[in-house]
């Protein structure tokens, strides 16, 4: 399996347009877009959290034409830090992101 990583918020809709560009240039490959947390919230609420994030990613990639079925939303919260005892913003930042996984190549 592959990783992407892509950085993307709600405000910044061309790192998702890219990853759309890229599907349709690419019609056999199959993806799933995991999201994840910073710890300053509880263990349930940043699993919720992290799950709609990548839920909200998922319909946006629908919306813009790729089949639902090429796509999965997978939620991490807080499972996978990058800073573990992060200090600052910018290092919950970096905790906060989604990424792209290539799960499948069809031919």
């Amino acid at each position: 399996m592959t990783w992407i990583k892509l950085t993307f918020d709600r405000t910044r809709p061309s790192e998702l347009d890219k990853l759309v560009d890229f599907l349709k240039d690419n019609p056999n490959i199959t993806v799933e877009l995991g999201s994840h947390t910073d710890t300053r919230a509880t263990d349930e609420y940043n699993q919720d959290l992290s799950q709609r994030r990548a839920e909200s990613a998922v319909k946006y990639l629908i919306q813009n034409g790729i089949d639902q079925e090429r796509i999965k939303a997978k939620g991490y919260g807080e499972t996978q830090l990058l800073v573990k005892d992060a200090q600052d913003e910018e290092e919950h930042q970096r905790n906060r992101r989604t990424e792209i996984k290539i799960t499948g190549i069809k031919k």
